[in-house]
């Protein structure tokens, strides 16, 4: 199934995109997943819940979510998750280790790429298995 995007705005072909713009789209499309997923959960206080939000989408936490997918990935999913990894930066978050920001920026970058291509049930497969209960 493909997802029909939320603005379903004209796109360019999402290999042409660079990491940067996958990873800004990408880490929205990962803590809406995380935010949906607590809030299907059950009714609970926003202050909860943001703490749940923070718990699940941080450097540490994407970076180990990558250690987790990386073997069922496609070998184009690999390459688009390489090349975010890889993106070099003259920032990193003062909470947060180089490598973790690193693989966190990959992460963002393939949850970018697939949603931009309209890859949901790619995205729904990939996020079940990060937070499998």
């Amino acid at each position: 199934m493909l997802l029909e995007r939320l603005l379903n705005a004209p796109c360019e072909n999402p290999d042409l995109y660079g990491t940067a713009a996958l990873a800004f789209i990408g880490d929205c499309v990962f803590e809406l997943l995380a935010r949906e997923q607590l809030v299907c959960r059950g009714n609970c206080p926003a202050k909860k819940l943001h703490s749940g939000a923070v718990t699940m989408v941080n450097c540490a936490a994407q970076a180990k979510a990558v250690e987790i997918i990386e073997p069922v990935l496609t070998e184009k999913e690999s390459d688009v998750l390489r090349r975010g990894r890889n993106h070099s930066t003259s920032h990193t978050p003062k909470n947060a280790s180089g490598a973790d920001y690193h693989a966190a920026t990959g992460l963002e970058c393939l949850f970018g790429y697939l949603y931009l291509c309209g890859d949901i049930t790619r995205i729904r497969e990939l996020f079940a298995l990060i937070y499998e209960e």
